[in-house]
Protein backbone atom coordinates (compact mmCIF):
# COMPACT_ATOMS: atom_id res chain seq x y z
CA UNK A 1 0.00 0.00 0.00
CA UNK A 2 0.97 3.07 -0.88
CA UNK A 3 1.83 6.54 0.94
CA UNK A 4 -0.72 8.08 -0.53
CA UNK A 5 -2.97 5.27 -0.06
CA UNK A 6 -2.08 4.49 3.50
CA UNK A 7 -3.22 8.71 4.30
CA UNK A 8 -6.71 8.26 2.78
CA UNK A 9 -7.25 5.65 5.03
CA UNK A 10 -6.12 7.35 8.03
CA UNK A 11 -8.70 10.41 6.97
CA UNK A 12 -11.45 7.96 6.59
CA UNK A 13 -10.85 6.78 9.98
CA UNK A 14 -9.90 10.77 11.80
CA UNK A 15 -12.62 13.32 11.46
CA UNK A 16 -11.22 15.88 9.67
CA UNK A 17 -10.40 19.55 11.80
CA UNK A 18 -9.22 23.20 11.16
CA UNK A 19 -5.44 22.26 10.77
CA UNK A 20 -3.01 21.86 13.89
CA UNK A 21 -0.34 24.26 14.68
CA UNK A 22 3.65 22.87 14.38
CA UNK A 23 5.52 23.44 17.52
CA UNK A 24 9.20 23.56 18.34
CA UNK A 25 10.25 23.83 22.25
CA UNK A 26 13.88 24.37 22.97
CA UNK A 27 13.73 22.46 26.18
CA UNK A 28 16.88 23.24 28.15
CA UNK A 29 17.38 21.74 31.96
CA UNK A 30 14.56 19.78 33.34
CA UNK A 31 14.83 22.18 36.50
CA UNK A 32 12.66 24.29 33.95
CA UNK A 33 10.13 21.77 34.76
CA UNK A 34 9.67 22.87 38.44
CA UNK A 35 11.02 26.64 38.86
CA UNK A 36 9.79 29.66 37.60
CA UNK A 37 11.63 30.91 34.46
CA UNK A 38 11.41 32.54 31.20
CA UNK A 39 11.15 29.65 29.35
CA UNK A 40 8.54 27.88 31.47
CA UNK A 41 6.23 30.81 31.48
CA UNK A 42 6.62 31.63 27.97
CA UNK A 43 5.11 27.91 27.38
CA UNK A 44 2.50 28.66 30.06
CA UNK A 45 1.64 31.28 27.61
CA UNK A 46 1.67 29.26 24.61
CA UNK A 47 -0.50 26.55 26.09
CA UNK A 48 -2.69 29.33 26.70
CA UNK A 49 -2.88 30.13 23.25
CA UNK A 50 -3.18 26.79 21.42
CA UNK A 51 -5.77 25.16 20.49
CA UNK A 52 -7.46 21.53 22.07
CA UNK A 53 -6.02 18.64 19.61
CA UNK A 54 -7.30 15.38 19.87
CA UNK A 55 -3.77 14.26 20.43
CA UNK A 56 -0.31 15.16 20.70
CA UNK A 57 2.29 14.01 18.57
CA UNK A 58 5.66 14.35 20.21
CA UNK A 59 9.51 14.04 18.96
CA UNK A 60 11.84 14.46 21.52
CA UNK A 61 15.76 14.81 21.53
CA UNK A 62 15.83 11.95 24.00
CA UNK A 63 14.38 8.66 21.91
CA UNK A 64 16.86 7.55 20.23
CA UNK A 65 16.63 4.49 18.13
CA UNK A 66 19.10 3.25 15.17
CA UNK A 67 17.73 1.84 12.01
CA UNK A 68 13.68 2.27 12.95
CA UNK A 69 11.83 4.49 13.75
CA UNK A 70 9.07 2.98 17.17
CA UNK A 71 6.01 4.84 17.42
CA UNK A 72 4.37 4.52 21.30
CA UNK A 73 1.38 2.52 21.59
CA UNK A 74 1.10 2.41 24.88
CA UNK A 75 -2.26 3.05 26.74
CA UNK A 76 -1.00 4.99 29.72
CA UNK A 77 2.81 6.14 28.75
CA UNK A 78 5.07 6.30 32.11
CA UNK A 79 6.27 9.13 33.35
CA UNK A 80 10.08 8.51 32.48
CA UNK A 81 12.81 10.40 34.95
CA UNK A 82 15.81 9.64 32.09
CA UNK A 83 18.62 12.04 34.04
CA UNK A 84 20.61 12.09 37.25
CA UNK A 85 21.66 14.58 39.79
CA UNK A 86 18.70 16.72 40.10
CA UNK A 87 16.46 17.00 42.99
CA UNK A 88 14.30 14.51 44.84
CA UNK A 89 11.19 17.22 43.33
CA UNK A 90 12.12 16.72 40.03
CA UNK A 91 11.66 13.02 40.33
CA UNK A 92 8.73 13.53 41.81
CA UNK A 93 6.98 14.54 38.90
CA UNK A 94 4.36 13.00 36.97
CA UNK A 95 2.35 13.61 33.67
CA UNK A 96 -0.43 11.06 33.71
CA UNK A 97 -1.85 11.48 30.04
CA UNK A 98 -3.42 9.23 28.20
CA UNK A 99 -1.55 7.81 25.13
CA UNK A 100 -3.63 6.97 21.76
CA UNK A 101 -3.01 3.65 20.93
CA UNK A 102 -5.38 3.50 18.42
CA UNK A 103 -3.74 6.81 16.26
CA UNK A 104 0.18 5.79 16.87
CA UNK A 105 -0.97 2.20 15.38
CA UNK A 106 -2.14 4.24 12.27
CA UNK A 107 0.73 6.26 12.57
CA UNK A 108 3.10 3.13 12.65
CA UNK A 109 1.27 1.99 9.32
CA UNK A 110 1.61 5.95 7.95
CA UNK A 111 5.31 5.35 8.64
CA UNK A 112 6.11 1.90 6.87
CA UNK A 113 8.32 3.30 4.29
CA UNK A 114 10.91 4.79 7.31
CA UNK A 115 11.22 1.60 9.48
CA UNK A 116 8.49 1.90 12.19
CA UNK A 117 7.44 -0.20 14.48
CA UNK A 118 5.15 -0.09 17.29
CA UNK A 119 6.73 -0.23 20.76
CA UNK A 120 4.80 -0.37 24.33
CA UNK A 121 7.83 0.05 26.57
CA UNK A 122 8.63 3.73 25.62
CA UNK A 123 6.69 6.74 27.39
CA UNK A 124 7.06 10.18 28.05
CA UNK A 125 10.70 11.03 28.37
CA UNK A 126 11.67 14.46 30.04
CA UNK A 127 11.57 16.19 26.61
CA UNK A 128 7.90 15.43 26.76
CA UNK A 129 6.67 15.75 29.82
CA UNK A 130 9.12 18.97 30.86
CA UNK A 131 7.18 21.21 28.26
CA UNK A 132 3.59 18.83 28.34
CA UNK A 133 2.85 19.84 31.69
CA UNK A 134 2.66 23.79 30.59
CA UNK A 135 1.45 23.49 27.59
CA UNK A 136 -1.65 21.15 28.74
CA UNK A 137 -1.31 21.07 32.42
CA UNK A 138 -4.52 18.92 33.27
CA UNK A 139 -2.43 16.04 31.48
CA UNK A 140 -6.32 15.49 30.08
CA UNK A 141 -5.16 15.37 25.75
CA UNK A 142 -3.64 11.96 24.95
CA UNK A 143 -0.19 12.00 23.51
CA UNK A 144 2.23 9.53 22.31
CA UNK A 145 5.74 9.93 20.65
CA UNK A 146 7.87 8.78 17.93
CA UNK A 147 11.37 8.36 17.88
CA UNK A 148 14.31 9.14 16.02
CA UNK A 149 16.06 6.76 13.56
CA UNK A 150 19.48 8.11 14.31
CA UNK A 151 21.36 5.99 11.88
CA UNK A 152 19.77 8.44 8.58
CA UNK A 153 20.60 11.78 7.78
CA UNK A 154 19.35 14.73 8.57
CA UNK A 155 17.02 14.99 5.44
CA UNK A 156 15.13 11.79 6.53
CA UNK A 157 14.09 14.19 9.74
CA UNK A 158 12.23 16.28 7.55
CA UNK A 159 10.99 13.54 4.96
CA UNK A 160 8.87 12.38 8.37
CA UNK A 161 8.00 15.46 9.29
CA UNK A 162 6.51 15.81 5.08
CA UNK A 163 4.73 12.93 6.22
CA UNK A 164 3.38 13.33 8.97
CA UNK A 165 1.97 16.50 8.02
CA UNK A 166 -1.48 15.22 6.63
CA UNK A 167 -1.92 14.74 10.91
CA UNK A 168 -2.60 18.40 11.30
CA UNK A 169 -5.76 18.29 9.39
CA UNK A 170 -7.38 15.76 11.86
CA UNK A 171 -6.74 17.02 14.99
CA UNK A 172 -3.51 16.41 15.94
CA UNK A 173 -0.76 19.05 17.13
CA UNK A 174 2.72 17.73 16.37
CA UNK A 175 5.48 18.72 18.85
CA UNK A 176 9.26 18.49 18.47
CA UNK A 177 11.83 19.43 21.64
CA UNK A 178 15.14 19.15 21.65
CA UNK A 179 17.12 22.45 21.16
CA UNK A 180 18.47 24.13 18.39
CA UNK A 181 22.27 24.57 19.23
CA UNK A 182 22.77 21.98 22.37
CA UNK A 183 26.79 21.54 23.31
CA UNK A 184 27.16 20.15 26.83
CA UNK A 185 30.69 20.12 26.42
CA UNK A 186 30.98 23.69 26.46
CA UNK A 187 28.69 24.67 28.55
CA UNK A 188 29.64 27.88 31.18
CA UNK A 189 27.57 27.77 34.70
CA UNK A 190 26.45 30.76 35.95
CA UNK A 191 22.94 33.24 35.01
CA UNK A 192 24.98 35.80 33.08
CA UNK A 193 27.44 33.65 31.22
CA UNK A 194 28.38 34.79 27.76
CA UNK A 195 27.21 32.96 24.72
CA UNK A 196 30.00 31.37 22.76
CA UNK A 197 30.39 32.61 18.95
CA UNK A 198 29.71 29.04 17.71
CA UNK A 199 26.11 29.30 19.48
CA UNK A 200 25.24 32.79 18.50
CA UNK A 201 26.31 32.03 14.80
CA UNK A 202 24.50 28.29 14.54
CA UNK A 203 21.17 29.72 16.31
CA UNK A 204 21.38 32.83 13.72
CA UNK A 205 21.74 30.82 10.77
CA UNK A 206 19.30 28.51 11.28
CA UNK A 207 16.44 31.47 12.24
CA UNK A 208 17.41 32.60 8.97
CA UNK A 209 17.22 29.60 7.24
CA UNK A 210 13.75 28.90 8.39
CA UNK A 211 12.55 31.97 8.00
CA UNK A 212 13.14 31.61 4.33
CA UNK A 213 12.12 27.86 4.52
CA UNK A 214 15.55 27.24 3.31
CA UNK A 215 15.20 23.41 5.03
CA UNK A 216 17.92 22.26 1.92
CA UNK A 217 20.77 24.17 3.75
CA UNK A 218 19.45 23.05 7.37
CA UNK A 219 20.14 19.39 6.28
CA UNK A 220 23.15 19.69 4.99
CA UNK A 221 25.55 18.04 7.02
CA UNK A 222 28.88 18.75 4.82
CA UNK A 223 27.47 21.79 4.08
CA UNK A 224 27.07 22.75 7.64
CA UNK A 225 30.35 21.55 8.73
CA UNK A 226 32.47 22.80 11.30
CA UNK A 227 30.14 24.60 12.38
CA UNK A 228 26.93 21.99 12.83
CA UNK A 229 30.09 19.63 14.80
CA UNK A 230 30.50 22.80 17.40
CA UNK A 231 26.70 23.21 17.56
CA UNK A 232 25.68 19.75 17.72
CA UNK A 233 28.69 17.22 18.70
CA UNK A 234 25.29 15.09 18.37
CA UNK A 235 22.36 15.90 16.33
CA UNK A 236 19.63 14.32 18.28
CA UNK A 237 18.68 17.47 19.88
CA UNK A 238 18.54 19.11 16.42
CA UNK A 239 16.26 16.32 14.62
CA UNK A 240 13.46 17.26 16.00
CA UNK A 241 13.85 21.18 14.91
CA UNK A 242 14.11 19.28 11.69
CA UNK A 243 10.88 17.15 11.73
CA UNK A 244 8.73 20.44 12.35
CA UNK A 245 10.18 22.39 9.71
CA UNK A 246 9.61 19.55 7.46
CA UNK A 247 5.68 19.03 8.76
CA UNK A 248 5.41 22.95 7.66
CA UNK A 249 4.31 24.18 4.18
CA UNK A 250 4.02 27.85 2.90
CA UNK A 251 0.80 28.23 4.34
CA UNK A 252 2.04 28.72 7.47
CA UNK A 253 3.30 31.96 8.77
CA UNK A 254 6.12 31.25 11.36
CA UNK A 255 6.27 33.15 14.81
CA UNK A 256 9.51 32.47 16.87
CA UNK A 257 9.36 33.14 21.18
CA UNK A 258 12.00 32.61 23.65
CA UNK A 259 15.52 32.92 21.54
CA UNK A 260 17.83 32.98 24.61
CA UNK A 261 20.85 31.15 24.63
CA UNK A 262 21.42 29.32 28.31
CA UNK A 263 24.56 28.50 29.51
CA UNK A 264 26.88 29.59 26.95
CA UNK A 265 25.99 27.05 24.31
CA UNK A 266 22.19 25.35 24.82
CA UNK A 267 19.81 27.45 22.30
CA UNK A 268 16.59 28.00 23.99
CA UNK A 269 14.95 29.69 20.45
CA UNK A 270 11.34 28.06 20.07
CA UNK A 271 9.14 28.43 17.51
CA UNK A 272 5.31 28.08 16.13
CA UNK A 273 3.81 27.57 12.71
CA UNK A 274 0.64 28.59 12.32
CA UNK A 275 -1.26 28.11 9.39
CA UNK A 276 -2.62 31.47 7.54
Amino acid sequence: MSVKQKLENLKERLAPSDRMPLVFLGHGSPMNAIQDTAYSRAWTKLGESLPRPRAILVVSAHWMTRRTTLVDVSAMPKTIHDFYGFPDELFAQQYPAHGAPDLAREVTTLLASHHAEEDDTWGLDHGAWTVLKFLYPGADVPVFQVSIDMSRDLAHQLEIGRTLSELRDRGVLILGSGNVVHNLQAIKWGPKSKPHDFALEFDTLFANRLTERDFATLADRKGLGSLLKMAHPSVDHYMPALTIAGASDDRDDLTYMTDAIDLASVSMRSYVFHAR
